[in-house]
């Protein structure tokens, strides 16, 4: 099954480009409103899912213990963009909780952030894991050890107690869909589990909702999105999709995005949830079709540059950047929310 084109980009008056993918938006009891291309195929769906492999951190008591409010809880689910407000937040986690950045297992690699990557070069500054884009989900991973008194060495293997935690949370919110035996390993170098998109938008569904979950898991999904939605700026950065659409919309989307064109999240008010993923692993794709998904489902929700004109360097318009005709006939379906 060829799954079909999501995004166009346009030249004079002709298709230029297109991309393909695969979109799910689901409710949270599983019943399926958008599904196109093969939305049982799995994915790996890398950064999109830190909010479930944060779960560990709120239910074990670490983040309480280590005095850890939503700034933090945020950042665990963040891929940040190095800024320095991020590095001394994932360092005040790792102190809270008696620990150095010798603990965490995630790299270094200078900021993803422009900027914050020319200052600490002109500072004559080298990055550390700090500067992680993840080093907030493995700052919480290893203080979640240390709570519970398992090794923080070695807590990346995936037969360590804390990985298991994490696998358990992923399958108590996907469901059949989740295999234990399906993963691959980041580009941070923890676990990820291949989820299939229709059971990946259903987990999403239900995390912004609290469908059918416990009391105890329904306030660990609360906390952990209204985190999220919180303080977006700490998710991702300037200029950043998932900080410019939880800022303009506080309260009404939590959204993270994934490596390779993935991205997953849900509506709180409307109890749904999406998952995405382009085929070719084109960011501008998968941005563009979040932004028509956010502009459907929230009226009034305004550009955030992902669709619309494509100018050159000079400010001339050559083409634009929009929804495939089969999107948005799909889209359409969601104008009764």
């Amino acid at each position: 099954m060829s799954n079909p084109v999501l995004i166009e980009l346009t030249r004079g008056k002709l298709v230029e480009c297109v991309h393909t993918g695969t979109l799910a938006v689901s409710r949270p009891n599983g019943e399926t409103v958008i599904a196109m291309g093969n939305t049982a195929n799995p994915v790996f769906p890398r950064s999109a899912v830190k909010a479930f492999q944060a779960v560990p951190l709120i239910e074990s008591g670490a983040a309480d213990a280590y005095g850890f409010g939503d700034k933090q809880i945020a950042l665990a689910c963040a891929s940040h963009a190095g800024l320095p407000s991020h590095v001394a937040v994932a360092d005040g986690m790792l102190k809270s909780a008696g620990l150095t950045v010798a603990a965490l297992g995630c790299g270094g690699h200078e900021p993803t952030n422009d900027l914050a990557a020319k200052e600490m070069f002109a500072r004559g500054e080298k990055p550390t894991p700090l500067h992680n884009n993840c080093s907030g989900k493995h700052a919480g991973m290893v203080a979640t050890c240390k709570h519970c008194g398992d090794p923080v060495a070695g807590y990346l293997a995936i037969d360590h107690p804390h990985q298991k935690r994490i696998a358990k949370a992923m399958y108590d919110f996907c469901g059949d869909g989740f295999k234990a035996d399906r993963y691959g390993i980041d580009g941070c170098s923890a676990p990820n589990w291949a989820i299939p998109m229709h059971d990946l938008a259903r987990a999403f569904a239900v995390l912004i909702s609290g469908h059918g979950l416990s009391p105890e898991r329904r306030k660990t999904s609360e906390r952990i999105t209204a985190a999220g939605m919180a303080y977006p700026d700490m998710v991702a950065g300037p200029g950043r999709l998932d900080t410019t659409v939880m800022t303009a919309h506080s309260g009404k989307v939590f959204m993270k995005t994934g490596a390779e064109g993935v991205y997953c999240g849900g509506f709180p008010e409307l109890g749904l949830g999406f998952a995405l993923k382009i085929d070719d692993g084109n960011k501008r794709a998968s941005q563009a079709v979040v932004e028509a998904l956010v502009n459907r489902l929230i009226p009034k929700s305004g550009a955030f540059g992902a669709l619309g004109p494509i100018k050159n360097w000079i400010g001339t318009e050559t083409g634009v950047t929009r929804v495939s005709s089969g999107l948005d006939a799909q889209l359409d379906k969601l104008r009764i929310y």
